[in-house]
């Protein structure tokens, strides 16, 4: 199993807690983004940079993906396609998605860019809060507790 990371997007706090898990575990964890990373120097971290463009970053995990792999995305339909390969995703909040809960995600998703192409201002998410990062490290922790011995 290796854990893969939409970088771009990902919260560096996040980061941090991905690169001990990374450590405390010794599985693989490669983050993809299209700008260059710093992550620390480790045998169990790696960056790729990829071009620029729309969902490059997104097309380039789903290609290298295998079945059980972890991806960290906050992207919807980027999860559903972990999903459809075999593999798992989490976002930054440490929500799970699931073939139970993707296809209300992609929904809501939809939903909420209809409304804001016609001009309705919906905001984005709220900041990253201290809950929301004990609950990523928890539900990391949980999955790879339940992976790694499998």
């Amino acid at each position: 199993m290796k854990i893969w990371v939409d970088a771009d997007a990902c919260p560096g706090v996040i980061k941090d807690i991905l690169y001990r898990a990374a450590e405390r575990v010794r599985v693989q964890l490669t983050l993809v983004a299209n700008r260059l990373l710093r992550p620390p120097k480790s045998e169990y971290v790696t960056a790729i940079v990829v071009p620029a463009g729309f969902d490059v970053a997104d097309s380039r995990i789903v290609q290298e993906l295998q079945p059980g792999d972890l991806v960290i995305t906050a992207d919807i339909p980027l999860a559903a396609e972990v999903l459809e390969k075999g593999g798992h995703a989490l976002n930054p909040r440490g929500e799970l998605y699931t073939k139970d809960n993707i296809d209300e995600r992609l929904s809501i998703r939809d939903f909420m860019d209809s409304l804001r192409s016609t001009g309705v201002v919906t905001g984005g998410p709220s900041a990253l809060s201290q809950s929301d990062r004990r609950q990523f490290a928890n539900s990391l922790d949980t999955f790879l507790n339940r992976h790694m011995q499998a």
